[in-house]
């Protein structure tokens, strides 16, 4: 199910079905975009109508497991779930460009019984910073993407 809110006020607006697994979800300023653990994304209207499938392709193989997701500079962003690896995908081809590796980003001394997968991404829009976190984790942490060299 979804519940809409008004964003000023918090009052409940009305109940939509929601037509799949709900795992990611983000907005290309237009339109919803979402995941299902599979390789697709779904694009869908205000009223969760289907209006596209992209297939999510890294080295020209479909890349299963796409979770969180962030609509980042005209590109999405996923997290693929059980990896510390975060996609950059071109929302027009599908095509992953680029890999975020956030292997070792949490270190052990933070971790317990209860830390689980990396499993969130986020974006300032006042001005560009990038944040991840993850299931139960104690800190939020900015990240920077430069080139791997």
């Amino acid at each position: 199910m979804a519940f809409i809110y008004d964003a000023a006020t918090l009052e409940y607006k009305q109940t939509y079905s929601y037509p799949r697994d709900g795992w990611g979800l983000t907005s290309d300023g237009k339109n919803l975009i979402a995941s299902d653990g599979s390789s697709r994304l779904f694009w869908m209207d205000s009223r969760f109508q289907l209006l596209k499938t992209k297939e999510v392709r890294m080295n020209g193989k479909p890349l299963r497991n796409i979770n969180e997701l962030e609509w980042i500079d005209g590109k999405i962003w996923a997290n693929v779930y059980l990896t510390d690896m975060i996609v950059i995908i071109d929302p027009e081809t599908g095509n992953v460009e680029g890999v975020v590796d956030c292997t070792g980003l949490l270190p052990d001394s933070l971790k317990d019984e209860y830390t689980d997968v990396l499993n969130g991404i986020a974006v300032d829009p006042s001005n560009g910073r990038i944040y991840v976190t993850g299931k139960y984790w104690k800190r939020l942490f900015e990240i920077r993407i430069k080139e791997k060299e």
